[in-house]
């Protein structure tokens, strides 16, 4: 495959388009349908056939692990990786208690009273672990830390053919339960209760299987975002390291050959000198089977300045942006959509990726308009609450409490509504002024 086989080069009115074409990522709605009516109905026959079907077990093999279980697998990484896992864990657990702090309860003052918001974690939790072309490992530290640090109490890990390593990391960060199914059958377990408790929440990257399975059931659980295959921008301009954006590219480009990266340029120089670096970084790449395929389904577009380049990268909403260009940190507050921002060339995708401190697991297809990346918050509820004094019925400010919410209800014809309101002040002896 040739340079000019790999990130073909578009105009800005045909990336536009391309951006909003619908990808094979939803092509699989149907079947997704299918499978997650199959185990809702079907129960764990159902879940187990379809993990046969899709390869995520053989016929008698083990797929769950209780907390006991996982003890048993014991420690069955060296001491070297394992070094390496609790420090990558250390700076995510750290950004995410920074996190964690930054979420204040609070108490204001209302009429013949206070109100106030609280913050409490969700009982339990689903988190995907992806276990297609390279399994990801790295997803149960992003997904079970950040989900302990908030409190939450169950969790279970779901995740195609665990490995003794993945169920030894498991025990490691306490997890109560493994699936070893994965796929869309995985998250229809995980919402209806099939084979262990229904969760709460489920969260997690994943292909698109997995993707559609979680936008299919958000109405019956919550979920963090959509996230499918991988995505990255990148801006550069003449000054850019065209070795190093090719590095950039082709790391998200290994993912799977549904991931898609862009390459925005300044001018087409660059985009020039980045696609033959990825041609020459290819030819001793292990993973250039897949990245080849991704390279030529993704995307280049030369812009004519930097407001067209803001504006392309806006639409996009691409779930990793990558400023390598000059003046990158003040080009980056003019950026409004995305899911992780890497600003500079020497911040690389990969260290979020593998624990800078930021998560991983980030909202993709456009979802970044409108979804935030996985964090604490997204494993708390803020609940609000309200209290009244025994006496608000001396306080002025109540009364017109009372009369103001007496007079809207009847205005939406709901009488029950206003007399509720007066009720209170009728239960004090007072009167609607």
């Amino acid at each position: 495959m040739t340079s000019n086989s790999l990130l073909p080069m578009l105009s800005v009115a045909e990336f536009r388009t391309w951006c909003g074409s619908s990808n094979a990522r939803v092509s699989v709605a149907t079947q997704v349908t299918e499978i997650l009516d199959s185990v809702r109905t079907g129960g764990v026959a159902a879940l187990l056939r379809e993990g046969e079907r899709c390869g995520d077990l053989s016929k008698g093999e083990p797929w769950l692990w209780s907390r006991d279980d996982l003890n048993e697998v014991g420690e069955s990484l060296p001491a070297a990786d394992l070094s390496v896992i609790d420090r990558v864990a250390n700076r995510i657990a750290a950004f995410a208690r920074a996190q964690r702090a930054s979420i204040a309860d609070f108490e204001h003052p209302i009429p013949g009273g206070r109100a106030g918001c609280r913050t409490r974690a969700v009982a339990s939790v689903g988190c995907y672990v992806p276990g297609g072309l390279y399994p990801l490992f790295s997803s149960l530290l992003m997904t079970v830390i950040p989900a302990r640090v908030a409190g939450v109490e169950r969790v279970i890990v779901a995740s195609p053919r665990p490995s003794r390593e993945l169920l030894a990391l498991a025990a490691r960060f306490e997890v109560d339960t493994v699936l070893g199914i994965g796929g869309a059958q995985a998250i229809a377990a995980l919402s209806y209760g099939v084979g262990v408790d229904a969760v709460d929440l489920i969260v997690g990257p994943g292909g698109k299987w997995v993707d559609q399975a979680k936008r299919q059931l958000a109405g019956s659980v919550r979920i963090d975002m959509p996230a499918g295959p991988s995505e990255l921008l990148v801006m550069a301009d003449a000054s850019s390291d065209p070795e190093v954006i090719a590095t950039d590219l082709l790391a998200q480009a290994e993912h799977d050959t549904a991931a898609r990266v862009v390459l925005i340029g300044l001018d087409e120089g660059i985009v020039e000198r980045v696609r033959a670096a990825c041609t020459r970084q290819l030819e001793s790449l292990p993973s250039r089977r897949v990245a080849e395929v991704a390279l030529a389904n993704s995307a280049a577009v030369v812009t004519r300045d930097l407001d067209e380049a803001a504006q392309l990268a806006n639409m996009m909403a691409s779930e990793h942006v990558s400023l390598q260009l000059r003046g990158a940190r003040n080009f980056a507050g003019r950026l409004q959509n995305f899911g992780g921002l890497f600003v500079g060339p020497v911040a690389a995708e990969a260290f979020g990726d593998y624990g800078a401190g930021p998560n991983h697991v980030l909202p993709t297809a456009g979802a970044a308009r409108s979804w935030s990346g996985l964090s604490v918050e997204t494993f708390l509820r803020r609940q609000t609450w309200m209290e009244m004094d025994d006496d608000a019925h001396t306080d002025k400010e109540f009364a017109a409490l009372v009369r103001d919410t007496a007079r809207l209800a009847r205005l939406e014809g709901l009488e029950a509504h206003a007399r509720s309101a007066e009720a209170r002040l009728a239960r004090s002896g007072g009167r609607v002024p």
